[in-house]
């Protein structure tokens, strides 16, 4: 009897000592909805720690997506530093969380890298700013530029995520002429682009594009994530359609378009979209019929709103991830590229947030090859309707974007990628 409660005593102290380590572990809710100060800059701060090499739990569904981070020496103080609201959680409350967790729509995604990010943007400075730069500038997310040059010499394979935006990779200068043509920028942008053309060794700008999405396929396909807005989600998808044929007026590569380029469009080799109509037009602002930018006109600023889907958690993780947010209803925005005609989108893509009744998507995500590409419509989540030569957004008053958030999950989840599925 006296060995049996030795062996019984024994039992309890291992449970109160197991019991105590538990409580004395303790890590950093980062939380993700509405009492979180600075949502930007959170993601920021994950990165931060994923690039110090320590593992971040993203806690989808959650309070709105939160992070999970260890307790390290100096993390509280980084936090403090970017506004940033932390709260301490013990073994017992993070058990606790983790149960909660388990029992609902929600999961946890461990995060084991940070992701090398790579931004396609010109050397010469446009009348517009960069919606993801901005984000990446003011949460404190490291990137490198890229263009043409280090994308045909295939240094790409050096990144995991690459972002496109406000780019037209039909070689029609985003459809300016109209209104543009005379403008210095223009008239440089046009003097610029088709001497790097005939640098790299092509006779026509349209040419050169179009040879950049192809290698940007090809980066996607061995396994990169890439994200785009604006003009770079539809002139992308056309330009891929285009292989071999001149869809350009002699506006834009003073030279006139294939006959019956309309009907000669491969929807094979795009990403989202198949069964368009080009916009020959070199006075009309638009590539296709793939824009819906009209529809968001007519219902005007204070209607225009899109929602977000919900996903199971557990069963689409990648989804579910893209559409992490303090709010499912998000305030629309507008580009040259608004968003995108529901009937024009591949069977295979996922449609992510949409405008209901309206035949109308706004956030889009599919799969190709190993990798993904997820297309953002509109061009600042902040900033209704950006004109030409309007100044950069000040994130510092919008520190709580809805909009800015579906930027930054997409900057994040390829963190999510095994270190060793790296190709």
């Amino acid at each position: 009897m006296n060995a049996m409660r030795r062996i019984m005593f024994a039992i309890g102290a291992l449970l109160a000592a197991a019991s105590l380590a538990a409580s004395a572990r303790a890590d950093y809710l980062v939380p993700m909805d509405l009492t979180q100060t600075n949502h930007l800059k959170a993601y920021g701060l994950a990165y931060h720690v994923l690039a110090a090499g320590e593992d971040v739990k993203w806690l989808l569904n959650y309070r709105g997506g939160s992070f999970l981070i260890p307790e390290r020496p100096g993390y509280a103080t980084e936090a403090q530093a970017r506004n940033v609201r932390l709260e301490r959680v013990d073994g017992a409350q993070i058990a606790s969380i983790l149960q909660e967790i388990d029992g609902g729509n929600a999961d946890v995604i461990l995060l084991e890298k940070a992701p090398a990010i790579a931004v396609y943007a010109p050397p010469n400075k446009l009348p517009w700013d960069d919606a993801v730069m901005l984000a990446l500038d003011y949460s404190g997310i490291p990137y490198v530029t890229v263009y043409d040059q280090q994308v045909l010499a295939g240094e790409l394979e050096k990144y995991d995520w690459l972002h496109l935006h406000h780019e037209d990779f039909t070689g029609q200068y985003g459809k300016f002429y109209a209104g543009f043509r005379t403008a210095d920028w223009y008239i440089r942008d046009q003097i610029l682009n088709e001497k790097l053309a005939a640098v790299l060794g092509f006779k026509k700008v349209s040419e050169e594009k179009k040879a950049v999405a192809r290698a940007i396929r090809d980066f996607v396909r061995a396994g990169g994530f890439v994200f785009a807005m604006c003009s770079a989600t539809d002139s992308y998808d056309v330009a891929l359609s285009a292989e071999g044929i001149d869809i350009a007026p002699r506006e834009y590569d003073h030279d006139g378009t294939t006959p019956n380029c309309q009907n000669l469009l491969d929807f094979s080799k795009t990403f989202a979209f198949e069964n368009f109509k080009l916009e020959l037009d070199p006075l009309v602002y638009e590539y296709s019929d793939i824009d819906m930018t009209g529809a968001a006109a007519a219902r005007g600023e204070q209607r225009d709103y899109f929602t977000l889907f919900e996903f199971s958690a557990k069963y689409d993780p990648v989804p579910t991830m893209l559409v992490q947010n303090h709010v499912s209803v998000i305030k629309g925005f507008m580009g040259q590229t608004t968003s995108f005609k529901k009937s024009l989108i591949k069977k295979k893509v996922l449609i992510l947030g949409e405008v209901k009744d309206g035949g109308e998507a706004r956030y889009i995500h599919g799969n190709f090859g190993l990798g993904t590409f997820t297309f953002l419509g509109g061009h600042d989540p902040e900033d209704y309707q950006h004109l030409v030569g309007d100044p950069p957004t000040d994130l510092g008053l919008y520190p709580n974007s809805p909009g800015y958030r579906l930027i930054l999950n997409n900057i994040l989840f390829p963190a999510a990628k095994k270190k060793e599925q790296k190709t």
